[in-house]
């Protein structure tokens, strides 16, 4: 008991060491975690498949799936499914084909091990990208929703591997028994799923809302996750889909936005815990010995796995979002380890061999978040291709959020204070160069004409709080009130009048919150005037 108090008091007090340390220098909290995991697994001489920790470790994974699930009804995953079941399909399909390939002669190892290599390698982090592309705000970009939807695929790809795992090793059952169990279990899961969300769900967290209690909604939210999750894995698959089934049935509930700020604390930590389990896979000793192979498995991975969707994606989306997306997926992920490990217990793939190749896997995920921060030096060193679809807007559902119209010195002034006030917000900008300038500073500009209704709906305005319009040209505020007061749901729309004629046209327009300029810049100057102490 001491031991583990001591091995919970050391990791986290390096966890917070290294990532005050590193924040510093603007490196993500993923690689601090990871660097945790590594120190702790030499000071106490931990094995590096601790089982208990790693159980626990998984449910940061299985919340960051629910949370996924929850930004994803069925309508919005159906509005996705070209990237979703197409583009994903391809990713994997290619890469684990081509990979499964190249294992069976470069390790010389079986054919039926060779595919679970292939494929376990052609799955991607999605704790990583998708916690990077969140923090960042190009969720919404096209490169985001092309790179979420591959994601997508590959996390539902994980049942049939985990399928062929269950068949190369299974000794006892015929594969006729063994598929006729599985589609079996998926009817009954989905059916379960379908009732529960249709039916009882509504209900449930009605009563549970009416006891007032926030500590009782929590704990029933974390029952509905973890029982789904529970579920899932009891019927053969991984607790992940389960949570992410879970996401998916709450998102269609009024009391969405309210389970996602109560479980973003859980999630985050049980992330950090789970990256700290991967650190501990990190063995100096194996990497010594063979560091020639695994540097250049590494290196033939990642640059395999960018030029595969850098293909896939060329065509539909032009040279350089292609390019983005395949760089966000170019390492290999949680399930893949996650398989690996099953790969080695069942005896389908040598000691040796797994653990290469979990270092492989860990040394790409530590690469990722500087790929992900530099992505756009290491785009503009590549290709020089004029393309501001990259910097459009392409949201995957974004609700109760600000919309600003115009990222001039108003609309920097106005994001600058939504951040301070932690508010969801986005802005539409027409000028390129202010795009640019806005997302060198990490902040979710996309380029776009505010006043055209398709840009303004893949903004989700009919589900944003208001809109700010931050613009100077009285013909184009005019257009965007026009343009906005045609959709059918009311839409809060905040403008700023310049002088009478123009508060006059607005009134016109029916538009209810005009912010006087003259009037409201006298008020702030008498204040500032008759101030007894004034302060900067």
């Amino acid at each position: 008991m001491d031991n583990i108090l001591a091995i919970i008091l050391s990791a986290t007090a390096l966890a917070t060491l290294f990532n005050l340390l590193l924040k510093r220098f603007n490196i993500p909290t993923i690689i601090g975690y990871i660097i945790t995991g590594f120190a702790i697994a030499y000071m106490y001489k931990l094995g590096r498949n601790n089982e208990s920790l790693t159980h626990i470790a998984e449910f940061g994974v299985v919340f960051l799936m629910f949370t996924i699930g929850l930004e994803f009804s069925i309508k919005h995953l159906l509005s996705m499914k070209k990237d979703v079941f197409f583009y994903g399909l391809l990713q994997v399909s290619l890469v684990g084909g081509v990979i499964a390939l190249g294992a069976e002669h470069f390790f010389g190892i079986e054919k039926k091990s060779a595919i679970i290599i292939g494929y376990a390698l052609a799955l991607s982090s999605t704790a990583i990208v998708l916690k990077i592309l969140n923090d960042s705000g190009t969720i919404h970009t096209i490169y985001g929703r092309k790179a979420l939807g591959i994601l997508l695929f590959q996390d539902i790809a994980v049942i049939p591997i985990l399928l062929m795992l269950n068949i190369f090793s299974n000794q006892n059952s015929s594969l006729t028994d063994l598929l006729l169990q599985t589609l079996y279990s998926a009817v009954l899961i989905l059916g379960l799923m379908f009732i529960i969300g249709r039916y009882l769900l509504d209900r449930f967290l009605s009563l549970v809302v009416w006891a007032d209690t926030q500590e009782i909604f929590i704990a029933s939210v974390l029952l509905l996750v973890v029982g789904a999750s529970f579920l899932a894995h009891t019927l053969g698959f991984s607790y992940s889909l389960g949570a992410f089934l879970a996401g998916m049935m709450m998102s269609e509930t009024q009391y969405k936005h309210q389970i996602e700020a109560d479980l973003v604390p859980f999630r985050d930590l049980l992330l950090g815990l789970f990256f700290i389990t991967v650190g501990m896979q990190i063995d100096l000793g194996l990497i010594a010995q063979n560091y020639g192979t695994i540097l250049l498995f590494l290196a033939t991975m990642v640059s395999f796995k960018t030029l595969v969707v850098f293909g896939i994606l060329f065509f539909a989306v032009g040279g350089r979002v292609a390019l983005k997306t395949g760089l966000a997926l170019c390492q290999a992920g949680e399930f893949s380890l996650a398989i690996l490990a099953l790969a080695s217990s069942s005896h389908l793939v040598s000691t040796k061999t797994s653990q290469i190749l979990i270092v492989t896997v860990v040394l790409s995920m530590i690469m990722t978040p500087f790929i992900l921060k530099n992505m756009k030096k290491i785009v503009d060193a590549i290709t020089k291709e004029p393309n501001n679809g990259d910097f459009m807007i392409h949201s995957s559902g974004i609700k109760d959020h600000i919309i600003v119209c115009g990222y001039g010195k108003l609309g920097q002034e106005i994001v600058y204070r939504l951040k301070k006030m932690n508010v969801n917000y986005l802005v539409l900008e027409h000028d390129i160069n202010l795009v640019k300038l806005g997302q060198n500073r990490g902040e979710p500009v996309y380029f776009g004409n505010a006043a055209e209704k398709s840009i303004l709906k893949n903004a989700f305005v009919e589900e944003s709080k208001a809109v700010i319009i931050a613009i100077n040209n009285e013909k184009k505020l005019i257009l965007l009130c026009e343009v906005l007061k045609s959709f059918d749901a009311p839409i809060k729309i905040v403008a700023k009048a310049s002088d009478y004629d123009e508060k006059k046209l607005l009134k016109a327009l029916q538009v209810k919150h005009i912010v006087n300029e003259g009037r409201e810049a006298a008020k702030a100057l008498l204040h500032v005037a008759l101030e007894e102490n004034p302060t900067e």
